[in-house]
């Protein structure tokens, strides 16, 4: 029986649809363009019904490349329609990379019925991998963490800024190693722009600003009168600003605070529906048995991962994730300038990276681990050990989920 191969070459308004059979002998089905939408989508599938009706089909593939938002309605209309799911019909989503190395070979240029038609002849290869997660609960979670994601990226920017400015009014407290303490807390961040002035507190009585940092702080700080002495030395050590200046640094820091509060609140808003929506999959248990995950990196490593079958095995995983290197796999790995790849899903990554780095603290399987890889290491050695205790991380995820099994160190790791 045939195969039915449909390539869609996505943009913002359009959908270039080629239709090919598994005869590599036979011209095109069809070949034409509808609208973006849900009509333009409609049309697509009233045409791929009426010529399944005709051929019968043993295998209906619809693919198009991951391209931002643009593809995400039409891959989710097609995988998740009643009508197309009475048949073996399968929606995938294409590394855009990977279509171009092949329609590279052919050194054909870029026309969009020409990609749509590429699309559907590199479908018949069948050497696609994942495909669209198919419950709206995945969806759901991801508009939730990969938003996080992007105010995370906002929150460290506005502070980094913030912190710029900081030095020119106060440069010596910026850049002081005995501050035992983030000028980002609470407690600093009056103290420095709302509650005193510099000069006030150069000139303040260590006593009572000890007893500020211990009342404003709620006894949080262990030794106030020597975190009182430092923050004083720190400002009287400091640099002067003429006035024109000290007041222009002084708006510019009370807006990057402003931007850094909102931040911080909007981030505890979108992790509390995390932790709601968190509650209705079984898989989070499985993932926060392993020591240092928590509800928001089982969450952004789900919603990126969707349901572990969509990938054949750990290793597709981590390629899938970007945790892979160009020459050495990450267990015989020993060059310190051997790259990652320069593919992948950014938030999984990120996800996975982050929680190996929270992981490797809590269990000490992992922080063996770690340690050995950033003593092997001798470029970057936080960096290359984390990456490669993400991989190490990925191996024992992809087992959990695999088998829904909890964690146990001394049988997965």
């Amino acid at each position: 029986m045939m195969k039915l191969f449909v390539g869609i070459d996505v943009s913002s308004k359009k959908l270039e649809v080629s239709m090919l059979t598994s005869d590599i002998s036979a011209k095109p089905l069809f070949q034409g363009t509808f609208e973006n939408d849900l009509n333009g989508a409609t049309e697509v599938k009233k045409l791929i019904l009426k010529l399944n009706l005709s051929q019968q089909f043993e295998k209906i593939v619809i693919g198009m490349e991951a391209t931002s938002i643009y593809s995400f309605h039409p891959a989710y209309f097609f995988e998740n329609d009643d009508d197309l799911a009475q048949f073996n019909t399968q929606a995938v989503i294409i590394n855009p990379r990977d279509t171009k190395k092949y329609k590279d070979i052919f050194e054909i240029q870029k026309n969009d019925s020409i990609d749509a038609y590429y699309i559907a002849d590199f479908l018949r290869l069948e050497r696609y991998s994942t495909s669209l997660v198919r419950q709206e609960k995945y969806v759901a979670l991801q508009r939730l963490t990969r938003s996080r994601f992007e105010l995370v990226k906002s929150l460290s920017r506005s502070k980094q800024h913030f912190l710029e400015d900081l030095y020119y009014k106060l440069n010596k407290l910026v850049v002081n190693d005995d501050l035992n303490t983030s000028v980002f807390g609470a407690t600093m961040l009056d103290l420095l722009t709302e509650d005193f002035t510099t000069d006030d507190i150069s000139v303040m009585p260590i006593e009572e600003l000890a007893d500020y940092l211990n009342s404003k702080g709620k006894g949080r700080f262990a030794n106030p009168s020597a975190l009182a002495k430092t923050i004083q030395k720190a400002i009287r050590g400091s640099y002067r600003l003429d006035k024109t200046i000290q007041t222009s640094i002084d708006v510019v820091l009370s807006v990057y605070l402003n931007e850094i509060r909102l931040f911080q609140k909007q981030i505890k808003l979108l992790e509390k529906s995390i932790d709601d929506l968190l509650k209705t999959f079984d898989e989070a248990q499985i993932l926060q048995s392993i020591p240092g995950i928590g509800p928001v990196y089982s969450a952004g490593i789900l919603a990126e991962i969707g349901q572990i079958k969509r990938f054949e095995n750990q290793s597709q995983l981590a390629k899938y994730a970007g945790l892979a290197w160009k020459k050495y796999q990450s267990g015989s790995f020993n060059g310190d300038n051997t790259p990652m790849i320069h593919s992948g899903d950014t938030y999984l990554r990120y996800y996975l990276i982050e929680a190996a780095n929270s992981v490797r603290r809590y269990d000490p399987v992992f922080a063996r681990y770690y340690h050995q890889k950033a003593n092997e290491a001798k470029l970057s050695p936080h960096k290359r050990a984390v990456s490669l205790t993400a991989r190490k991380l990925v191996r024992v995820i992809d087992v959990l989920l695999r088998n829904h099994q909890i964690y146990q160190k001394e049988k997965v790791v």
